[in-house]
């Protein structure tokens, strides 16, 4: 095993840039209204929130706007989340207003600059905002560059999926977002009591996939790359499987059936908890 180290993904931020663009000149017209699993998002509405969180970024980030406040003081994670959903769903209305073509207009102009300002940043400075799915107060800015990463990735693979895309799962993009996203597993299971030196591991399978193993020590659980002897609990899935559980793609019957749980299962089922967004 050996320790975690930082996600480093600013390079990849042009080349995703490309492929969304080159992705969207493409889409006949009929297309850009196709169902997505993003819920009630169509095609339109998954690039509309693309270009949302890529113009925050950009306002909050790099600008230093103060975000909108909320109508509400926010006083827990429940209302952090009611309050992000809001702010998604007031941009995608109005982005009704908007058509394809300026969406990828748009997209063009913000998404390079997204990738000048990340490449630019101190990754070891602190973020903005936390990862808060990870339990962050405070985050590093290359852990939140890497979850931006996850959102960008994984919301134009929703788009791929929609109209027949080919998918971007090669290890150079999917390896990052799953490597991302376990990081979500400490936090999970924090008040999950165990015996100490319990191990649980985690194996995704696949070419972009990799073994991860939590060990619970005396203040509580820790994640590390690689795999640990004698776990009590065996969690494995493919990688396919994997980043759509994560990002919330499945009901709890479908992670059933994907997800292979060995050993303890009373330790494993908490695995079915963990997210790597904000739900």
């Amino acid at each position: 095993m050996n320790p975690l180290g930082p996600i480093i993904v600013a390079p990849l931020f042009p080349e995703l840039h490309r492929q969304l663009i080159d992705l969207l000149r493409l889409l006949p017209a009929d297309a850009w209204d196709l169902p997505t699993a993003a819920r009630e998002w169509r095609v339109r509405d998954v690039a509309a929130h693309l270009l949302d969180t890529q113009v925050r970024t950009l306002a909050f980030g790099r600008d230093g706007l103060a975000p909108p406040a909320p109508e509400t003081p926010i006083t827990n994670y429940k209302e952090l989340v009611t309050y992000l959903n809001r702010l998604n769903a007031v941009w995608v209305h109005a982005a009704q207003r908007i058509g394809p073509r300026q969406l990828i207009q748009f997209l063009e102009i913000v998404g390079p600059q997204v990738a000048e300002y990340y490449a630019g940043l101190d990754l070891t400075a602190p973020a903005r905002f936390s990862v808060d799915w990870a339990g962050d107060k405070v985050s590093p800015n290359w852990f939140d560059m890497a979850r931006e990463y996850t959102e960008q990735w994984h919301h134009q693979q929703q788009i791929r999926d929609a109209v027949d895309a080919p998918p971007l799962t090669d290890r150079k993009w999917l390896y990052p977002v799953l490597d991302t996203a376990v990081r979500a597993l400490p936090h999970a299971y924090r008040n999950v009591q165990a015996a100490t030196d319990s191990a649980l591991v985690v194996e995704i399978i696949g070419e972009a996939g990799g073994v991860w193993s939590m060990l619970r020590g005396a203040a509580g659980w820790e994640l590390f790359e690689g795999e640990t002897g004698h776990p009590v609990t065996r969690i494995s899935t493919d990688s396919d499987s994997a980043w759509r559980f994560f990002f919330h793609q499945f009901t709890l019957e479908e992670a059933e059936r994907r997800i292979t749980i060995t050993g303890d299962r009373l330790l494993g089922k908490t695995f079915y908890e963990v997210r790597s967004v904000m739900v």
